[in-house]
């Protein structure tokens, strides 16, 4: 796949609307509540017999403060006394998830995210990976990917150390943006001294590997501002970056209410802001990955891309491909076996569930063959930008040309606009195209329509 990308405004004009991100497929939205406990303890069962390493991902809810654009399942509250019995009901449903599954399976990859992981305390960040290691097979060499999602506002004298010392090796960094009259219009103050000391500081720890997140499209973000943001965190040079468009959809999330529709930025600001932050991050040595990452060029995401390598699930992407996620924590999704399954998503119907020592799965959903298929043709395209029709065709036992007879004709208007190569054996999306790239996913998705309100725009 090339790694340029071509900016076209009349083409992302034309193309942009709303649409997955796809971190699964299907999405979220096709879960089912006819799918539940059962159905993935008997999927955990075949995954036992195949072996393969895990992903385990822990959902900390709480947040001390609320920023008015953030979607996320969350709890503000200032009451740092509930993370107690939180934890406590996690911790049973860590030793439940640990029953059903074969002793030994190597836990590759580990992610706390939230919400505000460091919501908890130092005692409480070491108790828990203490209980993980437990009923988990742990690695003690520091080669898993164990990572932590960190609001520089939380983070107290001894807190870095601390998930330093329990086995954490990467940390992703909260910013948004740096300028003062966004953090304010969106609830977020945060000095740019204090995240810069936190990323020096995890630096000086040992931690391999750095992420800052950011955000276009907040009230009252302007090109300039924003560039200025972004040379500050050039200059600190994070291994990885995420760039996320702001969805304003206060219908759906509730603290984007207080937020002032008439101090967002036009469309074609934010598409500006976009393209400059492209070129920008180009020039200074990063990789665009897709889908709003970027990594240095030596990042191991950057080489697990280059080298195919590359795969994408509900944490974003990852350069770990064959594992099973178990996921913990109110709302948490789990991917075992070709199936999902979510928990409940407030707490009184999970600590319910736990109670009865019962998984506190709330819906889910089993992949059936098409489903496999699909899902293939799509992770080949948001990693690689390219696809091997021969391939797929061999793997799965079909006659592409004929399977996606629709889809094909449909991509060949989109090789007429730049988008792709339709080749004899491959599609190969074109630099113009990797701006686009979830609408060349969704050609294949059997489930999106035209018009997806439920999701954000594409661009």
């Amino acid at each position: 796949m090339s790694e340029s990308v071509e900016f076209d405004l009349d083409l992302i004009r034309r193309y942009d609307s709303s649409g997955p991100r796809y971190t699964s497929y299907p999405t979220a939205v096709e879960f089912s509540p006819d799918v539940g406990e059962a159905e993935y303890l008997r999927r955990l069962r075949a995954s036992n017999a195949s072996g393969r390493p895990l992903s385990l991902y822990f959902h900390i809810p709480f947040c001390a403060h609320v920023c008015y654009y953030c979607a996320c399942n969350k709890i503000v509250t200032a009451d740092r006394g509930k993370a107690e019995p939180y934890l406590d009901y996690l911790f049973r449903e860590i030793r439940l998830r640990a029953s059903a599954v074969e002793p030994g399976r190597p836990v590759t990859q580990l992610h706390w995210g939230g919400g505000t992981p460091t919501f908890l305390n130092e005692k409480q960040m070491r108790e828990l990976m203490h209980v993980t290691r437990e009923n988990f097979t742990l690695l003690d060499d520091d080669s898993g990917e164990y990572s932590i999602e960190i609001d520089p506002r939380e983070v107290r004298d001894f807190t870095l150390a601390v998930l330093r010392g329990i086995g954490f090796n990467r940390l992703s960094l909260g910013v948004q943006d740096f300028d003062p009259a966004v953090q304010q219009a969106v609830h977020r103050i945060q000095p740019e001294d204090m995240t810069l000391r936190v990323l020096e500081d995890a630096r000086v720890l040992g931690f391999r590997s750095i992420n800052i997140d950011l955000m276009y499209g907040l009230p009252l973000q302007t090109r300039a501002s924003f560039e200025n943001t972004l040379d500050k965190v050039i200059e600190a040079r994070p291994d990885r970056l995420s760039v996320f468009n702001y969805a304003h959809l206060p219908e759906r999330f509730k603290p984007q209410r207080r937020i002032d529709a008439a101090d967002l930025p036009a469309p074609e600001v934010k598409l500006a802001i976009l393209q400059m932050t492209i070129e920008k991050l180009s020039a200074a040595g990063y990789q665009y990955i897709g889908m709003d990452h970027f990594a240095l060029l030596d990042d191991e995401l950057a080489v697990a891309q280059r080298e195919g390598t590359l795969r994408r699930n509900f944490q974003g992407y990852s350069t770990h491909a064959d594992t099973d996620l178990i996921a913990m924590g109110v709302s948490a999704i789990s991917a075992v076996a070709d199936s999902f399954s979510q928990n409940h998503i407030d707490l009184e119907a999970y600590y319910a569930d736990l109670e009865q020592a019962r998984l506190p799965i709330r819906r889910g959903y089993e992949l059936d063959a098409d489903d496999v298929l699909r899902a293939d043709v799509i992770q080949q395209l948001v990693c690689h930008g390219r696809l091997d029709m021969k391939e797929i065709a061999e793997t799965h036992g079909i006659d592409f040309a004929d399977y996606f007879e629709d889809e094909l004709r449909t991509l060949r208007t989109m090789e007429g606009d730049g988008l792709l190569k339709l080749g004899e054996r491959h599609i190969e999306v074109l630099p113009r195209g990797r701006l686009l790239i979830r609408n060349l996913c969704r050609v294949f998705d059997r489930y999106r329509r035209e018009s997806e309100k439920q999701f954000s725009k594409m661009i």
